[in-house]
């Protein structure tokens, strides 16, 4: 299966190197450019993308908010966003997994980091840099305002509907782990695990993996350390 990539960026010449990138793939391609949040909802809707590489910042509607916009519609629910940051906007990456992207990927990332993270979200079977983006989850919410702590409640309480195990399994995808090596741990089968998780996710309203992460930490079934 071709994996249908939209490019979002304000920067031109920056789209123009990641479609000649992904288009070199023979497993995606790239259906669509667009130069600010607004085109990127509209053609993520006409072209039928899998994945959205989406800039934080850019003009008018930025990439958080077509983010949230991308999420809220049942019919997109197939599309999974991948946020591209730099250093300088490393606050904004819990609020771009909370608005539902699938990860986040620094703009300085090697070629094949790029494409392993578009398999990666495509198939949404992990997260993107497991370490890194649970470190940087940790460090965010340990330093939060506490503006979301009517959410973190609820879902806590949302956290009864799972069963022993799919909190055991919830806790290990928090960690980064990967289905193979939640099993290995957990000593049950990969397909096992995996149907733990989703049916996690389906309990949680979460739209993948990168979403659990985020309710882990908010309901306080894993404790953030900031190193």
């Amino acid at each position: 299966m071709t994996i249908r990539v939209l490019l979002a960026d304000d920067q031109a010449l920056l789209r123009s190197a990641f479609r000649v990138l992904v288009d070199s793939e023979p497993d995606m391609e790239v259906v669509g450019e667009a130069s600010d949040g607004a085109e990127a909802l509209r053609l993520t809707r006409e072209v039928r993308a899998d994945v959205v590489l989406m800039d934080i910042r850019m003009p008018g509607t930025d990439g958080l908010a077509a983010t949230r916009l991308i999420s809220a519609d049942p019919g997109l629910a197939h599309v999974r966003v991948v946020m591209l940051t730099t250093f300088e906007v490393d606050e904004y990456v819990v609020q771009s997994l909370r608005a539902g992207a699938s990860g986040f990927l620094g703009k300085g990332a090697e070629p094949e980091e790029l494409l392993n993270a578009i398999r990666i979200a495509a198939g949404g079977e992990a997260l993107l840099s497991p370490a890194a983006t649970k470190g940087l989850i940790a460090k965010f919410l340990a330093q939060g305002d506490g503006s979301d702590e009517g959410a973190g409640s609820a879902r806590a309480a949302r956290l009864e509907a799972l069963t022993g195990r799919e909190r055991e399994v919830l806790v290990q995808v928090a960690g980064g782990h990967s289905n193979d090596e939640i099993a290995e741990r957990l000593e049950v089968s990969p397909l096992t695990v995996k149907t733990h998780v989703n049916r996690a996710m389906a309990k949680l309203g979460a739209r993948d993996r990168a979403q659990l992460v985020v309710i882990a930490y908010e309901s306080g079934l894993v404790r953030p350390r900031v190193e």
